[in-house]
Parts: C-alpha cells; structure tokens; sequence
C-alpha cells in the first residue's frame, strides 16, 4: 500500500518546510494537511494534486514506496563529490531527472566512492548517452525510422546476452 505520509514527511524535510508552509503552499485546510500526514485516509487524487503543485514536485513523489528509497540515501552518501561537480558546474546537469541522478550517484570508481575525475567522466558519459538517445528518438520519428530500427537490431543482435531471456528481441 502507498505511504502518501511518509511522502509528505519526506518532502517537506527534503525542501525545509513547515506544517504551516504546506498548508499555504497546496491552499489545503488544516485539517485535510494533518489527516494527510496521519495518514489515517485514503486521499482524493484532486488532493494529492494539488499537494504535488504546492510543492512543486511531480504527482508522482507522493506514490513512492518509501522502503525503496533508503539505496538513494547510501548512494549519495558515498559519492559525496557528485554535489561539488553540481554547485560548481551546474550546466552539465541541464535537463537531468532524478533517475539521472539516481544513475549518477549509484555509480562506483575502483574501490569505492567516485573521485572528482570519475565523477566528471561519469556526468560526460551520461550526458553523450541522453544525446544518443535523444537524436535516436528524432531519427525514430523521420523517414529514416525503418533504417535506423534496422541498424539498431543489428547491432543489438551482436551485442546482446544470450542469457537474458526477459528482453525483447
């Protein structure tokens, strides 16, 4: 069962906010803001919208499974030099979502935490990917789409794992 609660604990410590402030920010009574944090009903979606809106997060942050949320915890903790790259160069991170962060911070140098190096080479590699991905999502889109599915299976058939049944072929 979703924890719409523990989301809300969680954002409101995440972005610093007060029980007052959530009420101000979603223009939600009172009463509806501590029912929702008791978490003893199921709310509306109109409610939990304009939660999402006041907090200025997608509707999705209030359906996460809080249990599944403690690898980002660690993760971050152990590539503490991903924050540092993020202050001090901010437009290598231009248009990232949190699961690119997510990817980002899950990554591991030899022995252990990324280096400053590592941390840049890995934000290098991931941007050059969302570029791949994204010229291959225009190609898909163009005239040139059964040559570029063509190129891409054929590829694909030369790199796949034999052993991982579960994909698409």
């Amino acid at each position: 069962m979703v924890d719409h609660a523990s989301n809300l604990r969680r954002l409101m410590a995440k972005q610093g906010l007060t029980f007052e402030q959530v009420v101000e920010r979603t223009r939600l009574s009172e009463r509806t803001v501590k029912t929702l944090l008791a978490g003893t009903s199921k709310p509306h979606a109109r409610t939990l919208h304009r939660v999402a809106e006041g907090l200025g997060v997608p509707t999705d942050e209030l359906f996460q499974d809080p249990s599944l949320l403690a690898h980002r915890l660690f993760d971050r903790a152990t590539n503490p030099l991903v924050e540092e790259l993020v202050a001090e160069s901010p437009g290598l991170f231009a248009g990232w979502s949190e699961p690119d962060f997510d990817e980002l911070y899950s990554r591991f140098g030899h022995g252990g935490a990324l280096t400053t190096d590592g941390v840049l080479a890995a934000v290098q590699a991931l941007n050059r990917k969302r570029e791949i991905q994204y010229k291959v999502d225009v190609l898909l889109e163009s005239s040139h789409a059964e040559l570029i599915s063509g190129i891409i299976d054929l590829l694909y058939q030369k790199v796949r794992v034999p052993s991982a049944p579960h994909l698409p072929r």
